[in-house]
C-alpha cells in the first residue's frame, strides 16, 4: 500500500483507515544491532586524552596560565578555609609556584599520552622518572656542576603539538633569531625536544615575523627569449630604450665664472643585434625625449617596436605623440604609432632584470665614460659630451658578441658594427676578400654578402650562447590571488614596507606568473600596485 497506494474500488471511509502494524512486524523499520565489546567495564576507565585540549591553544603561556587556573579552580572547591573558595576571580593561580605545578602537569600528560613509560623512550638518552612522575634525560653529566634543569632535561616528544608551542614560546623569547639561538633558548630551559632541529626550522619557516624580517623575495623560472631577441631582422627594428645621466656642463662663461646645466643621455639598444645608439637630451622632458626620437628615426630608420621601463618621461613622450602605451599587464593590446606602425611596449614598475639587453650596455656606458671623465671632467662641454657619445657608441659596437676565436680561419670578430658600418678594423674591406662565386662588383652585392655572413654567424655563434639560463632555473608555486605578501620599497627600511594582498596575477605565456598586482592600504586608502615577483615577500600563501 505505501508503494501502490489504496486500492481503487474501496470506499472512501475506508481509504483512511490502515491497519496498525507493529514494528517487529514492519518490513520498512530497520533492525538496530548493538554491539557490546567483551572488556570488564566495571574495573576499566579511559584515560581522559588532554591532547584534544591542549590542541585548543596556540600558545604556551596561554596553556600554561589555562592549566594553572583550572587547578587553582579545582582546588579551591575541596578547601574549606582561606580566601580562596569555590568560584572566584584572582591572581594566584599566576604565581610561581602555580605555574610550575601546571607544567609539571602538562608535561607528565603528553609524556603519558606520547610514551606511557620510559621503556618507549630512546635508549641512548637513559630516561628515567624524577620524584614527580617526569620523564628526565639521565646522560653522563651526573657529575658536572651544572644546574639540574641542564644535567637531567625534561624529555619532550617532538612530533608532540605542546612541542610546537614551546618551540614558538622560545623562539619569541630570543626575538625570532635563527635556529641556534632558539635551540640554545630550548636546552637552557631545560627542556630535551626530539627531533628540535627540524622542529625548529618548522617553526621559523612558517614565522610570519621572520618572512618579514629575512623572507626571501620571490622567484620564478627565466622565461624565454621574446621573438624580437632571436630573429634576424635590419638593425634598430625591435629597440630598447633607457635614460640616464646626468652630467653638469659649461653652456656659458660669465664674469663670476661659468654658468653649467645638465645633460642627460638616451641610450637606443638594438634587440637582435645589440647594437647601440646614444642621443643627448638638453632637459628632462618629454618634448626633448621627442626630438631625440626624430633624430634617431633619422638616422637608423624607423622602428617596429620600442620596449622601456615605465619612466614618466617615456610616458609623456607616448602622450604628445598621440600613441596609445601599451601596458605590460594589458594582455595582447597593440596599437601603433600613426602611419610608421611603431608599438611601444612597457615593462612592470621596479622590473629592471626585464630590460637587461639595455640595462647591461648602460652600465658598459657609464664605465666608458668614467674612464673618459677621469682629466677631462673640468671643462666639459655639451660639444664635448656629444664627441664622447659618439665615441662611447663606436666602442660599444666593435665589442664582440661572442668569444674571439684563435681559429686561423676566422679572423673576422662578429661585432655589432660589421652590420652597422660594413667595416672591419679600420680600413674598408676590399672586393677580393669576400672571394663569393655569386659576388657581382655592384656595391650594393657587396653589401649584402657582408649582412649575410653576419647573420649567418650570428645564428650559428650567437644565439646559442643565449640558450643556457644562468640562473632561476627551477620553476617556483605560483602567486595567486589571495595571498598575502610584503612589497619591497626601496626608499624605506624593510620593518616599513607595506603590507599588501595579491588581487590579480599576470601569467605568461608558459602559465607562469611573474606580475602580480597588489592592494595595500595606507592610511585608511587603498591603492594597487603592478609589480614583478621579485619585488614580493610572501608572508601567507593562500593554500596555509
Amino acid at each position: 500500500m505505501w508503494i501502490q497506494g489504496p486500492k481503487p474500488n474501496i470506499s472512501p471511509t475506508e481509504s483512511l483507515i490502515f491497519p496498525l502494524v507493529t514494528p517487529e512486524e514492519d518490513t520498512e523499520v530497520r533492525p538496530e544491532v548493538v554491539h557490546v565489546a567483551k572488556t570488564d567495564i566495571t574495573n576499566s576507565e579511559k584515560p581522559h586524552n588532554w591532547s584534544e585540549r591542549f590542541e585548543k591553544f596556540s600558545s604556551w603561556k596561554r596553556l600554561l596560565l589555562s592549566i594553572s587556573l583550572i587547578k587553582h579552580l579545582a582546588e579551591s572547591f575541596k578547601s574549606n578555609h582561606g580566601k580562596c573558595i569555590g568560584w572566584h576571580k584572582c591572581d594566584i593561580y599566576r604565581s610561581v609556584e602555580n605555574c610550575a605545578s601546571a607544567e609539571a602537569f602538562i608535561i607528565r600528560e603528553l609524556q603519558r599520552e606520547f610514551y606511557g613509560d620510559t621503556r618507549k623512550c630512546p635508549k641512548e638518552l637513559s630516561p628515567y622518572l624524577d620524584e614527580n612522575g617526569m620523564i628526565r634525560v639521565g646522560g653522563r653529566l651526573q657529575n658536572s656542576d651544572l644546574p639540574r634543569h641542564e644535567v637531567n632535561p625534561i624529555l619532550v616528544p617532538g612530533q608532540h603539538y605542546v612541542a610546537m608551542l614551546l618551540t614558538r614560546h622560545f623562539h619569541n623569547a630570543v626575538q625570532h633569531q635563527g635556529r641556534h639561538l632558539t635551540e640554545g633558548a630550548i636546552r637552557a630551559a631545560g627542556f630535551w625536544i626530539t627531533g628540535v632541529k627540524r622542529l625548529v626550522s618548522f617553526v621559523i619557516h612558517h614565522c610570519v615575523k621572520c618572512r618579514k624580517l629575512r623572507g626571501k623575495h620571490s622567484q620564478q623560472k627565466m622565461a624565454d627569449l621574446p621573438v624580437d631577441r632571436v630573429t634576424p631582422s635590419p638593425p634598430f627594428t625591435f629597440v630598447g630604450v633607457d635614460v640616464f645621466g646626468p652630467w653638469t656642463i659649461v653652456t656659458r662663461r660669465t664674469r663670476g665664472g661659468s654658468a653649467s646645466s645638465k645633460r642627460w643621455a638616451v641610450l637606443f639598444t638594438c634587440l637582435s643585434s645589440r647594437a647601440v645608439h646614444i642621443e643627448l637630451l638638453e632637459e628632462m622632458s618629454s618634448s626633448s625625449f621627442i626630438n631625440s626620437v626624430r633624430r634617431f628615426y633619422a638616422i637608423r630608420g624607423k622602428v617596429a617596436e620600442f620596449r622601456s621601463d615605465r619612466g614618466t618621461n617615456f610616458v609623456g613622450a607616448i602622450s604628445d605623440l598621440d600613441a596609445t602605451a601599451i601596458f605590460i599587464e594589458d594582455l595582447n593590446i597593440k596599437e601603433f604609432l600613426r602611419e610608421s606602425g611603431t608599438i611601444w611596449k612597457f615593462n612592470p614598475p621596479h622590473a629592471s632584470h626585464f630590460g637587461g639587453s639595455w640595462e647591461r650596455m648602460i652600465g658598459v656606458a657609464r664605465r666608458i665614460l668614467d674612464s673618459m671623465f677621469l682629466n677631462n671632467n673640468r671643462n666639459l662641454t655639451h660639444e664635448v659630451l656629444s664627441t664622447f657619445m659618439a665615441e662611447v657608441t663606436a666602442i660599444i659596437n666593435a665589442r664582440p658578441l661572442i668569444p674571439v676565436s684563435t681559429d686561423v680561419d676566422e679572423p673576422l670578430i662578429l661585432s655589432p658594427a660589421t652590420l652597422l658600418t660594413q667595416k672591419t678594423g679600420s680600413r674598408i674591406e676590399s672586393f677580393e676578400y669576400f672571394n663569393q662565386k655569386d659576388m657581382l662588383r655592384s656595391q650594393w652585392k657587396h653589401v649584402q654578402v657582408l649582412a649575410e655572413q653576419f647573420w649567418s654567424r650570428w645564428r650559428k655563434e650567437f644565439l646559442p650562447v643565449l640558450q643556457a639560463r644562468r640562473k632561476w632555473n627551477h620553476e617556483s608555486r605560483n602567486l595567486e590571488e589571495g595571498d598575502v605578501v610584503l612589497m619591497k620599497d626601496e626608499q624605506t627600511a624593510r620593518n616599513d614596507w607595506p603590507l599588501g594582498v595579491i588581487t590579480r596575477t599576470f601569467p605568461s605565456e608558459d602559465g607562469l606568473v611573474r606580475k602580480v598586482e597588489i592592494q595595500i592600504s595606507r592610511e585608511g586608502k587603498k591603492s594597487t600596485f603592478v609589480r614583478p615577483v621579485t619585488q614580493v615577500v610572501v608572508i601567507c600563501s593562500k593554500e596555509t
